[in-house]
């Protein structure tokens, strides 16, 4: 009986001192989480909420003991405008057309592989989060996909920050978070929703307009096809300098222009210098030919250039551009009207 009482005895220490242990490390990890800087939800297999840090709390304005057990708040974050695909594009790859990802559907969750894939964003990418109180906050967001050993979906992991953080990310860091157009009417229309974003979010936005100094002479002296294959191996050097925030696309015949989120003009010409120095390292060369290139860049921010309209701050911007070209090239200058 003595020895039956003991190992009851042992067997409940064990039990005790198991769930303590398990107890100290949730605690542990509590602590952990919420040291963090950036916001940081865990949503399980159901889309419901089983981890909201303190940073969550503070950038979101939603308080944990809100959330947890709960789905996301209706219409959580959307893409800011700029950063959201075509309605074509998003007709495909079967998200809302209005671009928010967190509504009460968004949460739902997801069906099939291609719906996965849809909302998952392993790159940092600009939004718009709905504070608790109802204005906008700018940040820059991440959403992750989380799977057991099987690779069977366990839920989802979000983590944001304020984007007015945005110039500390590092150069280079594009993965398919840069966008890329192709054609100047597309790049139009992002010039366009950047531009709103900033007159009702204050989102910080501004423009650099760039320019191949040996553009001209190159499509003289070899011929369109040189001149084309020279701005492809430039566009692709010029990702290399971009953050994932930035969008990069062709204007005219020779030029690019960059979509940029810099707080101040100054920064957005330290960024526009970091790209002149990656510009002269774009390797191309032409029946064996290694021909030398060097960018002439215009840099215009919206508050403090941008006037009343986005035309005028496109003026501004090409109006430097044109200042570094006669300036002998391989300058950024900044136009003050």
């Amino acid at each position: 009986m003595s020895n039956f009482a003991d190992a009851t005895s042992e067997k409940r220490f064990g039990v005790a001192e198991t769930e303590n242990s398990a107890a100290k490390l949730a605690e542990l990890a509590s602590a952990a989480l919420d040291a963090l800087k950036d916001g940081l939800v865990v949503l399980d297999a159901a889309s419901h909420v089983v981890v909201w840090n303190r940073a969550a709390e503070s950038i979101s304005g939603y308080r944990r003991e809100e959330r947890i057990g709960r789905s996301c708040p209706e219409e959580f974050y959307q893409l800011a405008s700029g950063h959201q695909e075509s309605s074509g594009k998003r007709e495909q790859s079967g998200e809302p057309k209005h671009g928010h990802f967190m509504t009460s559907a968004g949460c739902a969750p997801w069906l099939d592989a291609e719906a996965e894939k849809a909302h998952s964003m392993e790159r940092a990418v600009l939004v718009e989060m709905c504070h608790a109180r109802g204005h906008r906050v700018p940040a820059m967001l991440k959403r992750m996909v989380l799977r057991d050993e099987f690779g069977g979906r366990l839920g989802a992991l979000l983590s944001f920050y304020p984007a007015e953080e945005t110039d500390q990310l590092p150069h280079g860091e594009t993965g398919g978070g840069v966008g890329v157009e192709q054609t100047q009417a597309d790049m139009e229309d992002r010039l366009e929703e950047a531009f709103r974003a900033w007159e009702t979010t204050q989102i910080p936005f501004g423009l650099m307009w760039i320019t191949v100094d040996q553009a001209a002479q190159l499509r003289k002296t070899h011929g369109r096809e040189a001149s084309e294959a020279m701005l492809h191996a430039v566009e692709k050097t010029l990702l290399r300098g971009l953050r994932p925030v930035e969008i990069l696309g062709r204007w005219g015949d020779n030029e690019f222009l960059v979509i940029s989120h810099e707080r101040t003009a100054e920064l957005l010409i330290a960024h526009g210098q970091h790209l002149a120095g990656v510009g002269r390292t774009a390797e191309f060369r032409w029946w064996g030919d290694r021909i030398g290139l060097t960018l002439s860049i215009g840099v215009a921010q919206s508050g403090t250039d941008a006037g009343e309209s986005l035309s005028t701050l496109l003026k501004q911007a090409r109006k430097a551009m044109e200042a570094s070209m006669f300036a002998g090239g391989n300058h950024v200058s900044r136009s003050h009207g």
